[in-house]
């Protein structure tokens, strides 16, 4: 949950920012650079900043790379923790400066990543991707927000960020409570409405929503990818082509949404809650399913100890929101490249990838039989299951820098009736191409 909010906090503050990369766009680096992959470090430094906690599937594993990068090199590495805030507030005149570090964790899209590779602050990693075959680990989707075009828009263009973990969205539900009622894991559209009638039947409103926050929106976009095509999602997040919010699938999502409100299965009350409301309502055992992101998966491994929950992807859907995790990028006043690279490389080992598979995280190319938690194996199967079809569709609020907020109003009129899904679509879809006007246009 914490990386949605600030992802949609970065993209929102350095929409300014975007806009003037977009004009005067330079790209970095040279994709024909020559890689050491043996890099000798002895006598060398290499700083490296993230923002990860210590305790975190990710912290533990790149605590563990640096050990494993200065017993291969030889190199010394000064690590030093910085927050989310601090390097998305001075990232631009940081890298810009001799005080650049040599390898740090940035958050990927349009308005982050591809802000500082438009600006020419992040190396071109195309040559150590090919030395290193990279581009071989990463499914298609992983490596969409890893690529950045000259304008910085995600996608297409070169390699300026490798990620090395990744992130989904699906369906957590109460085993017990679907026991209690006979319900099997729901394996199409209608055996999952077929679950949410049951439980209203007996009194409870099955799903914990929040329309103030991110989970209702993420829903509303998985309804829409229900039979969206992959190109439609292309469209949408990078601006390949027309954008029609009165389509199928996004009629499909808004009349949903309004008949789910209208039938009780998702409470009228969610206009006014947020997305911890909605994840303690289902801890609590008081709304059988919460549809929303693996960042909540550790926490309710710790905090749910009286009943057994699992998770499914949504049902009749080969897509769902998602993405690689954060990126490990270079910045191009690096003094240490090749040794950065090497780090880089580390991270993507069996290793290091099994670390984060095994401490809630979702490793992106781990062995399978490397895994051995089973609560976490079951995570990254339905990951991998979603990867493999390259159904990680990214969130619905990334296109625009002013997406999220407008989508969230837009949600909360449609669930309290202000709005019918008609209007409420042809709200949002004016506020989505006045977004997309603004970047791809000045």
């Amino acid at each position: 949950m914490r990386r949605r909010l600030l992802a949609t906090g970065a993209i929102l503050a350095a929409s300014a920012l975007l806009l003037a990369g977009c004009s005067g766009a330079a790209s970095s680096g040279s994709s024909s650079d020559t890689v050491n992959t043996s890099p000798d470090g002895k006598g060398k430094t290499l700083t490296l900043w993230d923002y990860e906690d210590d305790t975190s599937a990710m912290g533990m594993a790149w605590k563990a790379s640096i050990a494993e990068f200065e017993k291969e090199t030889g190199a010394t590495v000064t690590f030093e923790a910085k927050s989310f805030e601090g390097i998305r507030s001075t990232a631009s005149q940081v890298l810009n400066s001799d005080a650049a570090p040599d390898i740090l964790e940035y958050n990927k899209g349009n308005a982050t990543a591809g802000l500082l590779a438009s600006q020419g602050l992040l190396s071109n990693l195309d040559a150590a991707v090919a030395a290193y075959g990279w581009d071989k680990k990463l499914a298609p989707s992983l490596q969409t927000t890893a690529k950045y075009d000259e304008k910085g828009i995600m996608g297409s263009g070169s390699y300026y960020g490798i990620p090395n973990y990744g992130e989904f969205v699906d369906v957590y539900y109460n085993k017990d409570m679907f026991a209690k009622y006979n319900l099997a894991v729901p394996t199409t559209f209608a055996e999952f409405e077929t679950a949410l009638k049951t439980f209203k039947d007996a009194g409870i409103t099955p799903l914990a929503e929040s329309a103030a926050e991110y989970p209702l929106g993420q829903l509303f976009y998985q309804l829409a990818l229900s039979s969206a095509t992959r190109q439609w999602v292309t469209d949408y997040q990078t601006y390949t082509g027309t954008v029609d919010f009165q389509d199928k699938d996004f009629t499909f999502a808004a009349n949903t949404i309004k008949d789910w409100v209208d039938k009780g299965y998702i409470s009228s009350s969610a206009t006014g809650l947020k997305a911890e409301d909605a994840g303690t309502a289902f801890e609590a055992g008081t709304n059988p399913i919460f549809y929303s992101g693996s960042w909540w998966y550790g926490r309710f491994v710790k905090e749910i100890t009286n009943f057994q929950w699992s998770s499914f992807l949504f049902p009749g859907s080969t897509m769902a929101p998602g993405s690689s995790g954060n990126l490990w990028v270079v910045p191009e006043n690096s003094k240490n490249k090749d040794l950065a690279y090497k780090f880089i490389d580390i991270t993507m080992s069996a290793p290091m990838q099994a670390l984060i598979g095994n401490n809630g995280g979702i490793p992106v190319a781990a062995t399978a039989s490397d895994i051995t938690d089973p609560k976490s194996k079951e995570l990254i199967d339905n990951f991998n299951t979603l990867t493999a079809r390259d159904g990680l569709a990214f969130y619905p609020d990334w296109p625009t820098p002013t997406f999220y907020d407008q989508l969230n109003a837009g949600l909360q009129e449609l669930v309290n009736g202000t709005k019918s899904p008609t209007d409420f679509l042809t709200e949002i879809g004016t506020e989505y191409q006045a977004g997309v006007d603004t970047i791809t246009k000045g």
